[in-house]
């Protein structure tokens, strides 16, 4: 007798539960927007006092073949094919880079990072890709190591 009271109690105690938890999913994805598939586009709001740019870095080795970029040939380098294409302003730095190169061991390399703010535009790219090009060739490099990130620049 006691085994058939509790069937109905179990059966309402089941029923009560998917309830709870069908309400509670439907409001659930109501409350919640659904989430799409992010993109690579970044809306940026740089506020009234501010505008966006790309903050671009390039990493440049001064070693070569034979011998290594003296401090002439970069500031000629850098008057004739960077200050031409970007004459609002650019920051360079001296650094030292290290890899690994393919047999293991690590090496390490004088080098000079540009950093240049500019325009999102497909003119500024390509100024930069010019750049970098021109480097390579120039100075026999193998690769010129570059990136570059959105900013806010204040007027």
């Amino acid at each position: 007798v006691d085994a058939m009271r509790m069937v109905p109690l179990r059966v309402l105690m089941i029923t009560a539960s998917a309830l709870i938890f069908a309400t509670g999913f439907v409001v659930g994805g109501r409350l919640e927007p659904p989430v799409g598939a992010q993109g690579f586009t970044v809306v940026m709001d740089c506020g009234a006092s501010s505008a966006p740019q790309l903050r671009t870095t390039l990493y440049f080795g001064l070693a070569r073949p034979k011998g290594a970029v003296t401090e002439l040939e970069w500031q000629l380098f850098l008057r004739d094919e960077v200050t031409r294409r970007f004459p609002d302003g650019l920051t360079v730095w001296e650094a030292e880079g290290q890899w690994r190169t393919p047999a293991g061991s690590i090496d390490h390399e004088q080098s000079k990072v540009l950093l240049l703010v500019h325009p999102d535009t497909a003119a500024a790219r390509q100024s930069v890709q010019e750049v970098i090009e021109t480097y390579r060739k120039t100075f026999e490099q193998e690769s010129v190591l570059w990136e570059s990130a959105r900013v806010c620049v204040a007027a």
